[in-house]
C-alpha cells in the first residue's frame, strides 16, 4: 500500500509552499487508495511551540486536508510527534545499533568548548559531559538515488564529512529521526521541496547502514517570488493563516497552490475533484513564480461561485474567525436579506475582507451623510 507523510516541525506559520507539498502528497495517497500521514517532527526543543503546531493543523484542516494517522487521532504506528517517540527511546535504539556495527561513533567534546572533539569511541561515555553519535560517511564512492521528477541524482562522498545523529541533548537530529520514522511508519513514498536534496545522501548512509530500503523519493521545486528567490515575507504574504486573515477561500488558495506547478486541463476547480487526475510525472521540473495578483483574481472567481448559502456560510464563518462577532449576529438577524447583499456586492470584489468593506453600509444603521450631498438632493 502507498503511504505518504507530510511532516512539519512546530517551529512558526504553515507556509504556503509546505501546504502545496502536503497537497501534492495527499493526491497521490488518495489517488492510489493509499494512507496520509501526519507526523510532528519537533526535535528542535528550543524553536518548537505548541501553538504553532495547533495553528498548522487548523491550517491543515481549514485547506480541506485530512488524514488517516497522526497526533490526537493516532494510529498503529504512533506515537505522531518525534518528541514523544525520542522519550521512547526509539531513536537511540537503532543509533546504537550502528555504534555496535562501527558504522557510527561517540564523539567526545571539550566541555568548555563545545566545537572541539577531544576523543571518539565505540564504547558509550557515561562519565564524559558531553558527547553526541556521530555517522561515519564512506571515503571514496558516491551515493546516488532515482529521484521521481529529476531521474539520478549522485553526491560523490568524499565531499561530505562525518554528521551527528544524536546531539548532546540526547535527541536526534533530523536526517537521523526521518529515516527511522519513515522506516517504522512504512512510508513509501516522499514528496518533498528540492531544498531537501542535500539532506538525501545522509539519509540514504542512514538506510544503508541500517541494511533497510529507502523510500520512492520526489523533489519539486521551490515556489519563487517575483525576483526568482525563494518565496519568503519580503515578498508578502507566505502563510495559510495570513491569506486566510485577508479573506481568502480555503478552495481558491488550494486550487492556485495545485496549479504551480502542475499541469490540469482546467484553471477553476476544486482540488478534491481532481484526486482520479492526479499523476506525479505531470507535476513540473520547472521552478515556478508565486502571482498575488493571479491568487486574488482566482479568489474572485471561486467567491462569485459559491451559492447563496456557501457565500453566507463563508462569510459568516469569516467574520466569527476574524473577531467580528458585532457583524456576524448582524448578518444573522435578516439572512434573507444579507444573502440579497452579498450577492450582489461580491461582483464588486475578490476577497471575504473586501466584500466586508464594501457591503458595510448596507447593514449600518448610522449612517452619515455628508453635507453638501444632503443639500443637493434632498434640499430641492
Amino acid at each position: 500500500m502507498i503511504r505518504c507523510r507530510f511532516a512539519p516541525s512546530p517551529t512558526g506559520h504553515l507556509h504556503v509552499g509546505g501546504v502545496r507539498t502536503a497537497l501534492f502528497n495527499w493526491l497521490f495517497a488518495r489517488s492510489q487508495n493509499g494512507s496520509y500521514i501526519l507526523r510532528i517532527e519537533d526535535t528542535d526543543a528550543e524553536r518548537s511551540d505548541n501553538l504553532y503546531e495547533q495553528e498548522i493543523v487548523q491550517s491543515l484542516r481549514w485547506c480541506g486536508l485530512d488524514w488517516d494517522e497522526g497526533p490526537e487521532i493516532g494510529g498503529d504506528y504512533g506515537p505522531y510527534r518525534q518528541s514523544e517517540r525520542a522519550a521512547e527511546g526509539i531513536y537511540t535504539g537503532f543509533a546504537k545499533s550502528l555504534v555496535k556495527s562501527k558504522r557510527a561513533y561517540y564523539a567526545v567534546y571539550d566541555e568548555n568548548d563545545r566545537q572541539r572533539i577531544v576523543a571518539t569511541t565505540y564504547d558509550e561515555p557515561l562519565s564524559e559531559p558531553v558527547w553526541t553519535i556521530k555517522m561515519k560517511v564512506p571515503e571514496d564512492g558516491v551515493t546516488a538515488f532515482e529521484d521521481l521528477l529529476k531521474a539520478r541524482i549522485e553526491f560523490r562522498n568524499e565531499t561530505m564529512d562525518d554528521f551527528v545523529i544524536i546531539k548532546s541533548s540526547g535527541f536526534p537530529t533530523y536526517n537521523f529521526a526521518v529515516v527511522v520514522d519513515d522506516h517504522l511508519m512504512k512510508i513509501t513514498h516522499v514528496l518533498r521541496g528540492e531544498d531537501h536534496i542535500s539532506n538525501t545522501p545522509k539519509q540514504l548512509m542512514i538506510y544503508d547502514a541500517l541494511g533497510l530500503n529507502p523510500p520512492v523519493f520526489m523533489h519539486i521545486p521551490l515556489i519563487l517570488g517575483y525576483d526568482r528567490a525563494p518565496l519568503s515575507k519580503r515578498h508578502g504574504t507566505t502563510s495559510v493563516r495570513h491569506f486566510r486573515d485577508l479573506g481568502y477561500l480555503s478552495r481558491a488558495l488550494m486550487n492556485y497552490l495545485a496549479l504551480l506547478g502542475w499541469t490540469v486541463d482546467e484553471e477553476i476547480f476544486d482540488y478534491h475533484d481532481k484526486v482520479k487526475d492526479f499523476d506525479p510525472g505531470s507535476i513540473s521540473n520547472k521552478a515556478v513564480v508565486f502571482d498575488y495578483e493571479k491568487l486574488e483574481w482566482m479568489n474572485g472567481k471561486h467567491l462569485r461561485l459559491l451559492n447563496p448559502l456557501e457565500l453566507i456560510s463563508e462569510f459568516s464563518s469569516w467574520l466569527q474567525f476574524s473577531s467580528r462577532t458585532d457583524l456576524a449576529e448582524q448578518l444573522n438577524r435578516d439572512r434573507d436579506f444579507s444573502s440579497q447583499v452579498l450577492l450582489m456586492c461580491r461582483e464588486k470584489v475578490n476577497t471575504l475582507q473586501q466584500l466586508v468593506e464594501f457591503s458595510m453600509p448596507f447593514f449600518d444603521d448610522d449612517l452619515e451623510y455628508e453635507a453638501a450631498y444632503v443639500e443637493k438632493y434632498l434640499g430641492q
